[in-house]
């Protein structure tokens, strides 16, 4: 009797640990249909910690339980700049600073985004600065200077990527050669917009958002909740290819306020991006189909955190450079596919990771 009462109780914990397993095996062979990927530029684990700390422990970027780290560094470099940066993310080969979607002798390199549209997904990118700038531009243009915007604007028609918003629109149609490249887009069945509040007008179909002349405004200068909304429509509308989507978010001015020594434009322009974060997570979790990574391309400013209070939200910071560190870089991760983005990694393995996930997958 008892030997038998304890051979059904042996025997269904068997089954519960077999189901377990098959379950946890399940899950991790799952591959995600939409990947979000978002880079804040120059933020690394002090920036992170410091809005923490502001926040009183309440990040959105603290609910990831996947988290890893990657090593930054050039082809040229030992401390990347944003074009490199990138382009390890974009192509999954390191470059020469200043190079986008190019290696070092110039040669083209395929992007994740230019994939993804081969592959029949949608793809986008939403960013804090010019569509034009180095990150955003590093999965759209192929050349070997970061710094011609111009060059750079006319890859966007080049590319049939479905959705794009940040500023720039100087360089669409204001431009020295006197090219309207704003007729071109319209053409090629984009509905332009030149403001936020011209998002709400827009409900399917391709869109080019170029809501400033140049850059976007600071956080504090009134930009408001633009990354936020921007990347909002963007989802809404990526969503609605059923092959799935990939786009790349960009809080790009983490960065500038490194480059300025300055921790309140960082604290504003953190909290901004966790705000995205944020939005992210809440449609990866309806969702259930959708990977969410995030990862900054570098340090920036040298930041150390010298003293700070908890209880009152604040910190005592101090920079040691006005340019980029080399610190590694912390990368988190929340959905299908998430655990392959656990531990120490190049930061070309990004590529690599999300090459494997979406589009090498059967």
């Amino acid at each position: 009797m008892f030997k038998n009462k304890y051979v059904f109780y042996a025997l269904i914990l068997c089954i519960v640990f077999i189901n377990n397993s098959l379950n946890a095996q399940s899950n991790t062979s799952k591959k995600p249909k939409n990947i979000v990927f978002l880079i804040g530029d120059g933020m690394a684990t002090t920036q992170i910690y410091a809005a923490l700390t502001v926040k009183k422990d309440k990040l959105n970027i603290a609910k990831f339980r996947c988290i890893g780290f990657h090593k930054s560094y050039s082809a040229s470099d030992y401390i990347t700049d944003s074009a490199a940066g990138g382009t390890a993310f974009s192509t999954g080969t390191k470059t020469k600073n200043g190079c986008l979607a190019v290696d070092s002798n110039l040669k083209v390199l395929p992007t994740i985004l230019e994939m993804a549209e081969k592959k029949g997904l949608s793809t986008g990118m939403v960013t804090a600065c010019a569509v034009t700038h180095a990150t955003p531009a590093s999965f759209i243009a192929h050349i070997g200077n970061r710094g011609n915007y111009e060059e750079i604007a006319p890859w966007y028609l080049k590319t049939d990527i479905d959705v794009f918003i940040g500023g720039g629109l100087k360089y669409f149609n204001a431009r020295k050669d006197s090219v309207n490249l704003i007729d071109s887009l319209i053409k090629k069945q984009y509905q332009v917009i030149t403001s936020v509040n011209q998002l709400n007008n827009v409900k399917s179909g391709k869109l080019a958002g170029l809501l400033y002349a140049d850059h976007p405004p600071k956080m504090s200068d009134g930009r408001g909740d633009m990354l936020a909304k921007s990347s909002s429509k963007a989802i809404s509308l990526l969503e609605k290819n059923r092959n799935g989507f990939f786009m790349m978010i960009e809080g790009s001015q983490i960065d500038w306020s490194g480059h300025d020594n300055n921790p309140d434009y960082l604290i504003k322009e953190m909290l901004d991006f966790d705000s995205v974060v944020g939005i992210a997570l809440d449609y990866a979790e309806k969702n259930g189909e959708t990977l969410i990574v995030v990862t900054g391309d570098h340090e920036t400013g040298g930041l150390s955190i010298i003293g700070g209070n908890w209880n009152e939200g604040k910190i005592d910071a101090k920079y040691s450079t006005t340019d980029h560190s080399a610190v590694m870089v912390p990368v988190f991760a929340y959905g299908p596919g998430a655990e392959e983005f656990m531990g120490f990694m190049e930061n070309t393995d990004i590529f690599l990771k999300f090459k494997k996930l979406m589009i090498d997958k059967k």
